[in-house]
């Protein structure tokens, strides 16, 4: 229960920032929107474009956290965090779009190019804009990733690439007006620079899409289910005689992990729920209560004496030793399952 408690917790704060980056993306569209119409940069209009997308997917992940942080009721069992992931991969896919139209445009502008005016002006809202995306953006990340939040790491990535993006376009149109004060016309650098960051976008959109469907189609962490084997070898007692079939989902901010371990045949149900409770405590200690763990315990049979010390009546073989988990082994008994 404190575990399900401190997660929707989590999902809350999450849901609140992010509130706060729906509110900034407005005002900083609307501020680029300026911007472009006052200098007609084609550059400087391929930035507020990404912004239109950060506002429309800031929407999406705001729903979605406000999903996410909803308790589990009887149609979502295992709680609404999934959400997190498809909002995530809905901001993926519009950023892909976005670069795709941006490349587009910038073509268009390097074959065409078109005058640009009061640049001292749009390069200010421009420069403004680029700092508060980089803040807001890296608080972001660091707020999801203390949440387990998908949705507000990704946002925080987009926001970050939409500086990086702005500060690319602010160095292009320094060295363009450089260039008109020395008397070049170099009008077509206009749709090179946003060729460039059109580009830089539509490879983060395609990042986020191949992490959000990996977490959808639940693709194994190995990073998680390695702390899983650490943890359970750090803290292992004797009686733990195996693990196996540990399996790992994240959904939200919520781990569900699933693993067998086998005990001596000789231990009582009340040895058995004491040690099953060891276990579950170690695993919650680790990450910080914001898991959910479901424990099978199996009764060992004669295979297993040549790896269990226990003085136990009924061995059959003699002790051997002890086997070591590995993120390997585990993996490899699951491939042996058929998984």
């Amino acid at each position: 229960m404190r575990c399900e408690e401190e997660s929707f917790s989590a999902a809350k704060d999450s849901y609140r920032f992010s509130r706060w980056i729906l509110i900034l993306g407005i005002i900083l569209l609307i501020a680029k929107v300026c911007a472009w119409y006052i200098t007609s940069s084609v550059a400087i209009m391929t930035d507020a474009l990404e912004s239109i997308v950060n506002v429309t997917a800031g929407a999406v992940g705001l729903y979605a956290l406000y999903l996410s942080s909803k308790p589990p009721d009887k149609t979502h069992p295992f709680g609404h965090g999934g959400a997190e992931s498809i909002s995530s991969s809905i901001e993926g896919l519009m950023m892909c779009v976005a670069g795709g139209m941006m490349i587009m445009e910038a073509v268009r502008n390097m074959i065409y190019p078109s005058p640009i005016n009061n640049l001292d002006i749009g390069l200010a809202l421009i420069i403004v804009a680029a700092v508060a995306n980089y803040l807001i953006g890296r608080t972001a990340i660091s707020k999801g990733q203390k949440n387990h939040s998908p949705a507000l790491v990704a946002s925080g990535h987009h926001l970050k690439t939409d500086t990086y993006t702005s500060a690319g376009i602010i160095i292009g149109l320094l060295a363009i007006m450089a260039a008109n004060d020395m008397g070049y016309s170099v009008l077509w650098m206009d749709g090179a620079v946003a060729m460039i960051f059109a580009t830089i976008v539509l490879y983060t959109g395609t990042k986020v899409v191949k992490t959000s469907m990996d977490a959808i189609m639940s693709k194994a962490d190995l990073e998680v289910l390695e702390r899983v084997v650490e943890t359970l070898s750090r803290d292992r007692h004797d009686d733990w005689i195996d693990v196996h079939d540990i399996r790992v989902m994240k959904q939200g901010s919520i781990f569900h992990i699933d693993m067998h371990v086998t005990f001596p045949r000789e231990m009582t149900v009340e040895d058995q729920s004491r040690e099953i409770a060891e276990v579950v405590s170690a695993i919650r200690r680790e990450f910080n209560n914001e898991v959910d763990l479901m424990l099978m315990g199996d009764p060992c049979s004669e295979e297993f004496c040549a790896i269990c010390g226990r003085d136990c009546s009924i061995r059959e073989h003699e002790f051997e030793g002890r086997i070591k988990w590995t993120v390997e082994n585990q993996m490899l008994k699951g491939k042996e399952d058929g998984e």
